[in-house]
């Protein structure tokens, strides 16, 4: 995936000139102390979640995994909105023997077509009582220029357009549920990120991978900040997924990098800890309230977005 990227890209964003000069210097105790600071918050929440429905998309890997799997512990039901099926049965047998919960089940979900995302709402709909947290964690990034089976950039279509889609379809279903939760795992790529209105697929302009992340990112925060103003019976909140875009694009990106459990806290920390009514649409980084960039405060891009994002994805005006 890093293959994509220039040499002066990695320049451009500091990871060759700041972040590979830290390992030389880096003594065991030295180590220790950049990991925990790298680990971030942790949730202490002791909620239990018996009787809950819980949606995770993207949770046969990585921090959705590790956050489906708190999910289970706290009892609730799981489900695991997956594109691979098989990879993600093997994730829900993992789940279930670790935790104990054997209401943990796999539902196909390919949020790179709108027809999946489409399909898994009606079946879901069809089949569950209720839905009380819907974690909006799938996501790719950096990936070279691939259009979707829509025609839509990818990394828009996944991270943004497919999990937008998902959200409104299910929308009745979590009002229903009530006090009900939505958490959109965005990232701190989102700074200096900027919605292309004009040129959403980079079709004129020459298409850059960390240009359309960020527009992506960006994106995750505007929605959960025009879903905020529009509805009152949910809590809406994004939350940071990777602690720098440079260290993820460095060679020991994995010195910066959280585990999956590190990184899945901050989720968590929103889908479960009470008190956070007053905190809805805001945006969260290692368990705490964050102010994001000024881009993602734009409250009239937020609200254009959420009216193109209507029309792409074919919802009715009024939704």
């Amino acid at each position: 995936m890093w293959k994509e990227l220039k040499k002066n890209q990695l320049v451009k964003y500091g990871a060759v000139a700041t972040v590979t000069t830290i390992m030389p210097f880096v003594s065991k105790p030295g180590y220790v102390l950049l990991r925990k600071w790298v680990a971030g918050g942790i949730c202490r929440s002791c909620v239990k979640l018996h009787g809950k429905t819980v949606v995770v998309t993207g949770a046969n890997t990585g921090i959705g995994k590790e956050t489906a799997r708190d999910m289970a512990m706290r009892g609730a039901r799981v489900i695991l909105a997956c594109r691979n099926l098989t990879r993600g049965e093997s994730a829900a047998a993992e789940i279930r023997s670790s935790t104990g919960n054997c209401n943990v089940i796999v539902r196909q979900l390919d949020l790179a077509s709108l027809g999946s995302v489409r399909q898994f709402s009606q079946e879901f709909l069809a089949t569950e009582t209720r839905l009380d947290i819907l974690i909006n964690n799938a996501g790719i990034m950096l990936c070279p220029k691939i259009l979707t089976v829509d025609g839509y950039e990818s990394q828009l279509a996944v991270n943004h357009l497919g999990h937008f889609l998902l959200t409104n379809l299910l929308l009745d279903m979590l009002k229903a549920s009530s006090p009900s939760r939505v958490v959109n795992v965005s990232s701190i790529a989102h700074q200096g990120g900027k919605i292309h209105f004009d040129d959403l697929n980079f079709d004129k302009k020459r298409y850059n991978p960390v240009t359309a992340y960020k527009q992506s990112k960006l994106a995750n925060l505007l929605f959960s900040r025009e879903l905020a103003r529009r509805t009152k019976e949910l809590w809406r909140f994004s939350q940071s997924k990777y602690p720098t875009l440079s260290a993820a694009l460095s060679a020991p990106a994995w010195l910066l990098m959280k585990t999956p459990r590190q990184g899945a806290q901050t989720t968590i920390y929103c889908a479960v800890t009470e008190g956070l009514e007053d905190k809805s649409g805001c945006y969260f980084s290692d368990c705490q309230v964050k102010d994001p960039s000024p881009e993602g405060r734009d409250d009239l891009a937020a609200l254009r977005l959420w009216g193109v994002s209507t029309e792409l994805v074919g919802l009715k005006k009024n939704s």
